[in-house]
């Protein structure tokens, strides 16, 4: 198998994506963090000390996305057209869903930005939320679907 993140020699290098066609591409991505029952009904009822848990997450989820090729070694820095950042409740398991979309019209994919997008939420609920339960676990981070460029479409 080859990797494409490496030349000849081993040597770590950005792949060069000049000669590749602009393309629309768009990922989203989830993941999950759990917590205990009083931490949920504190952040769903908007009770946590340090504010609007899922507000703040979703504009860390946003800035963390635009961040990721300074974050991500020899990941390229990409023209973002579209940042979208949302969350699920799950009552029954005291847990919370983050979902990440990431869009753009270039000449790679916007994987990486969703994925990074729904870490970044998911550790500032983390964050916010430490001071009542520290055992939060953050879990199941994935691509769901991905779409556009040379490799086609992916659905989880």
């Amino acid at each position: 198998m080859d990797f494409t993140h490496f030349d000849a020699e081993g040597n770590a290098w950005m792949v060069d994506i000049s000669g590749k066609d602009v393309t629309r591409r768009e990922a989203t991505a989830c993941g999950r963090i759990t917590m205990s029952e009083e931490c949920y009904g504190k952040v769903k009822a908007g009770q946590m000390k340090k504010g609007d848990v899922l507000g703040v997450a979703r504009i860390a989820g946003i800035m963390g996305a635009k961040k990721t090729s300074d974050l991500i070694p020899l990941c390229h820095n990409l023209n973002l057209t579209g940042l979208e950042v949302w969350f699920e409740l799950e009552e029954e398991a005291c847990a919370i869903k983050a979902f990440c979309k990431a869009k753009t019209t270039g000449k790679t994919g916007v994987e990486m930005e969703a994925l990074t997008g729904v870490q970044v939420a998911l550790l500032t609920i983390y964050d916010m939320c430490k001071a009542v339960d520290k055992r939060m676990v953050m879990k199941d981070v994935r691509l769901l679907q991905k779409s556009g460029g040379k490799s086609g479409d992916f659905h989880a």
